[in-house]
């Protein structure tokens, strides 16, 4: 169970959540990452105390939330070096807490931000616990950065992304990915917070910058979303992101009798989900270009993997990070959030 908020978790649950359904590993990896009283005792209830391994991240080690719920739990099994892991940079209190008690910590480096922490300890470990191959999500980050830096096949399209948001940034100010799977639906959690704490930002020029993320899951929001996408203002740019091969092969059944002919629906009788879900994918990619207004691309994933998945994870990093440049801020701060923490912060001490 990794105890962590933000950064902290997003990344491993948009990896973990996008593997398991074509995966079957022999241990679950759970996230508690909320002080909601009722989603704790709900995800508590769904394990065996006994038998779980607590995994504490914080970058800072005084996350509020975090550290609460960890205070908590050592209230209902002791917290100790058989059944905790730590992560945190080297000179916080939560690894000092680690090192008093002989607790196991991987040091996180101290210029490595929540959000991109992914594919540090932050997300490694975690995912290793469970089983799940890290070499290849860094033989994926690997192949895309060697690229990138090189600049060569997947530099050019990053970049002409990266320009075109920024200099259309006035016309269309909100960024779409419409997800054309429910495995990545904390990749698109994932995305929003990446996009939105990078991009938020007052430049050098002392201009606020916005540039908002929304986060769609085909086919379901193709009942809600689109409409205000294909009727609405023309203020939004849209990425489809689909998977070729879900690695399942599930077919809609021909129908063996005439139970069904009322539904005149026959046409999908013999295609897999995998193929319809494609096909769907598709239909809406054309009836938006078709619009001729609405700025899209498509990106498609080959496979359901480690490699494919950090590929797309890593794209997105590299993009956030050239588009701040270009905006002239720091990609890597979030001082907005920051406020507020600070003012909780005030109002728990004068309250004890």
């Amino acid at each position: 169970m990794v105890i962590g908020i933000g950064g902290s978790s997003l990344g491993a649950r948009a990896i973990y959540e996008f593997l398991l359904t074509s995966n079957s590993y022999a241990k679950d990896l759970l996230f508690l990452e909320t002080v909601d009283p009722l989603e704790i005792k709900h995800l508590l209830r769904l394990i065996d105390l006994n038998d779980a391994q607590f995994v504490i991240i914080s970058k800072s080690g005084n996350t509020i939330e975090t550290v609460s719920i960890f205070k908590y739990l050592d209230s209902l099994i002791e917290i100790n070096n058989t059944n905790c892991t730590i992560i945190s940079e080297a000179k916080s209190n939560l690894t000092k807490f680690a090192n008093n008690h002989n607790i196991k910590v991987f040091d996180l480096a101290e210029n490595i931000g929540g959000r991109f922490s992914v594919f540090s300890v932050v997300g490694l470990v975690p995912l290793a616990m469970v089983g799940i191959d890290i070499d290849n999500l860094l033989n994926g980050c690997k192949r895309v950065a060697d690229s990138f830096f090189a600049k060569e096949d997947y530099y050019k399209p990053i970049i002409r992304k990266a320009r075109f948001l920024v200099e259309n940034k006035n016309k269309f100010n909100i960024n779409a990915i419409f997800s054309y799977s429910s495995s990545l639906e904390s990749f698109n959690k994932w995305y929003v917070q990446l996009w939105a704490e990078s991009l938020g930002k007052i430049n050098v020029n002392g201009t606020r910058q916005a540039l908002t993320p929304v986060a769609l899951i085909g086919p379901v929001d193709q009942h809600s979303f689109l409409q205000l996408i294909m009727d609405g203002v023309r203020d939004k740019t849209l990425t489809f992101i689909k998977i070729s091969d879900l690695k399942d092969g599930t077919i809609i059944p021909k129908a063996t009798s005439n139970k069904f002919n009322d539904l005149d629906l026959d046409c999908t009788e013999g295609l897999s989900f995998n193929e319809l879900l494609n096909k769907q994918a598709d239909a809406t990619i054309r009836s938006v270009e078709d619009q001729k207004d609405i700025p899209c691309d498509v990106i498609t994933i080959r496979t359901v993997d480690e490699y494919n998945i950090a590929k797309l994870m890593f794209i997105y990093q590299l993009l956030v990070s050239c588009i701040g440049s270009f905006l002239q801020i720091n990609t890597y701060d979030q001082p907005g959030v920051e406020h507020g923490k600070t003012i909780l912060a005030n109002d728990l001490k004068q309250q004890s």
